[in-house]
């Protein structure tokens, strides 16, 4: 069985690794069961001054796509090199935007599930109702339906409303993450994600109880990395949890890499 290093986090050097990375990732979305058919996208930049990136082939299924068959495009949407097929243009404006403004921005993850898609249509959006939640608390920005995302105009205002963090509720419409690497944008969705679940669950049982604001920013800080005065410290748990994931997939669709 292959095994892999637990510093899985570190950004890829070459395409070759960076296809195989966003090809699990893909396919651990599809597995955890939060993709729309063959909508939504994943994304990763290619090292280099072209800012070319790969994504994925419109048609497929998340449980489809292989290293191989990822598309790259170019910040203006057009594939580079031969490729058998094309690309949603949805995808190309929003996640082209955020490459393009934000350097630690190397991969974008975007999904429209059921609990995501809920708490973006609510007026509170993201509430710190749970260790899992607090991650992202005052840590995820929100941005605005303005219809299917087709419109270059809007470009600058998805990165304008991302701002620095790691998260975006796009009201009506789904969630955003982003990462220094697909394993981080794939871990940051899937607790994302979570926290929406823990949301939509805790509405249904009456009056839901939110911590103190001063608990709940103290836990996002632990939970990132940021917080002073603590006796232990967890630095290395999304390395272990990208790990685990890998080998899940080899368990399970070893063909990703292919």
């Amino acid at each position: 069985m292959t095994t892999h290093p637990p510093a899985v986090l570190t950004p890829a050097a070459d395409e070759a690794a960076l296809r195989r990375e966003l090809a699990a990732c893909y396919r651990l979305v599809a597995h955890y069961r939060m993709t729309d058919l063959i909508f939504t996208h994943i994304s990763v930049r290619i090292p280099g001054p072209e800012h070319h990136f790969l994504i994925n082939p419109y048609g497929l299924l998340f449980e489809e796509i292989t290293a191989s068959s990822l598309v790259r495009i170019d910040l203006q949407g057009r594939i580079v090199g031969e490729s058998p097929y094309r690309v949603n243009p949805a995808g190309f404006v929003i996640h082209s935007a955020i490459h393009a403004a934000r350097e630690d921005a190397q991969c974008i993850l975007h999904t429209h599930t059921l609990p995501g898609c809920a708490v973006a249509a609510s007026s509170t959006g993201l509430l710190p109702l749970n260790q899992i939640s607090m991650e992202f608390h005052n840590r995820v920005g929100y941005h605005d339906y303005e219809g299917v995302a087709l419109n270059l105009e809007e470009q600058k205002r998805i990165v304008y409303d991302l701002g620095d963090h790691t998260a975006l509720l796009l009201r009506n419409h789904g969630l955003l993450t982003v990462g220094r690497t697909p394993g981080e944008a794939f871990l940051r969705m899937f607790y994302l994600n979570k926290a929406c679940e823990i949301q939509v669950a805790a509405g249904g049982l009456g009056e839901l109880i939110i911590p103190d604001e001063a608990i709940a920013e103290h836990t996002a800080q632990q939970l990132i990395g940021t917080a002073d005065g603590d006796d232990l410290a967890d630095t290395d748990a999304y390395d272990l949890a990208w790990a685990a994931m890998l080998r899940l997939l080899d368990r399970i669709a070893p063909d990703y890499r292919d």
